[in-house]
């Protein structure tokens, strides 16, 4: 079965050809960043547009690619929520726009899901069950996995997602958008033990995720440094590194409570900060010491992508779930509450 899958949800235009014999087939991006650093974030309105004038080209690019054409989809995977709804809605109306054209089933997935599975798109994917950390700018969770559909929510950030952390710091340090990728860059140059930061809601049990209180002891600090005059770019570095390292020990804490609490021995980082070296490295430490293994996709496949949501879009239309002839756009959608892939569903929404 040939899908096709569309990712529209915020900023990056993501196409993808996914056969379920062989494998991905070939993948395209369009990443809005330059359009919307000169905002020092995403324009919802800017982002819609862009998704309308490059989603059917990169089509087009990708069928290329993989020597296809479009009477070859056999099935149409989009992004349905979380996210922006204008942005979803584009992406959601192309999909069904196509689907009643070629006569194939379309399905709304969710992008959360999408990000999860990323990593069965490597050569070696992880087995059910495992403890996957889905970390980026809006979400922050830890999911015990026991197949494509069954998920338990184990802990959530209760307030700032780790990447939205990410990204209000970098605003302080003076950093342009994305700010994630530009904390993680600036660090590198930090000087170990020039601040402490703390680590937080790891002196409690639980595996809830808190990071406003880091943010503020972050611009606190920033603060009393220019006051001082002491901010220049080795004291921005050296804050950058304290903030960044705080937020690893931060995640570890809580991954290793959940592979203690739940006995998995595989563990699944998926999302945007997945891609951050200096968790990778301490994640496979973790492991390492546990006995247990770390899972992750290649950088590519971290940030938002079509890749991942043709591989979920594929499983669940082989199940028989598909849209009605609604499109979905959901801003707001707990992926507690999606069905196995082995129960039918119209569009996962109450008609």
């Amino acid at each position: 079965m040939l899908i096709l899958g569309i990712e529209t949800s915020c900023d990056e235009t993501g196409i993808a050809l996914y056969d379920s014999e062989r494998g991905l087939r070939a993948h395209a991006l369009f990443s809005q960043i330059d359009m919307h650093a000169d905002y020092g974030g995403v324009v919802p309105e800017l982002a819609s547009r862009d998704h309308v004038r490059k989603l059917l080209p990169l089509c087009d690019q990708v069928l290329a690619d993989a020597g296809c054409g479009r009477a070859d989809i056999d099935g149409i995977a989009y992004t349905a929520g979380p996210g922006l709804v204008g942005a979803l809605m584009v992406g959601g109306s192309v999909a069904h726009a196509l689907g009643f054209a070629l006569g194939v089933p379309v399905l709304g997935v969710h992008h959360m899901e999408g990000h999860l599975l990323a990593p069965m798109l490597e050569p070696e994917p992880p087995a059910f069950p495992f403890v996957a950390l889905l970390v980026s700018g809006g979400h922050t969770q830890l999911v015990r996995v026991d197949g494509i559909g069954e998920y338990e929510m184990l802990g959530e950030s209760v307030d700032d997602a780790a990447g939205e952390a990410f990204d209000k710091t970098a605003k302080m340090l003076g950093l342009d958008y994305p700010g994630g990728p530009r904390v993680a860059a600036l660090a590198e140059q930090g000087r170990e033990g020039r601040y402490r930061f703390p680590r937080p809601m790891t002196d409690r049990p639980g595996l809830d995720f808190s990071f406003s209180g880091l943010k503020t002891f972050t611009l606190n600090t920033v603060t009393a440094a220019e006051e001082a005059g002491e901010l220049d770019d080795q004291v921005r570095a050296d804050i950058a590194l304290a903030f960044e390292t705080a937020v690893v020990d931060t995640l570890v804490i809580k991954c290793r409570r959940a592979l203690q609490q739940t006995g998995c021995k595989r563990l699944v980082i998926a999302g945007g900060v997945s891609a951050n070296k200096r968790l990778r490295h301490a994640l496979e430490a973790m492991t390492g010491k546990l006995g247990a293994g770390v899972f992750y996709a290649r950088p590519e496949f971290c940030t938002d992508n079509g890749a991942m949501i043709a591989y979920a879009g594929c499983q669940r239309l082989l199940a028989g779930q598909r849209d009605g002839e609604r499109i979905v756009a959901v801003p707001r959608w707990p992926m507690n509450t999606l069905p196995p892939v082995a129960e039918p569903r119209t569009n996962g929404l109450a008609d």
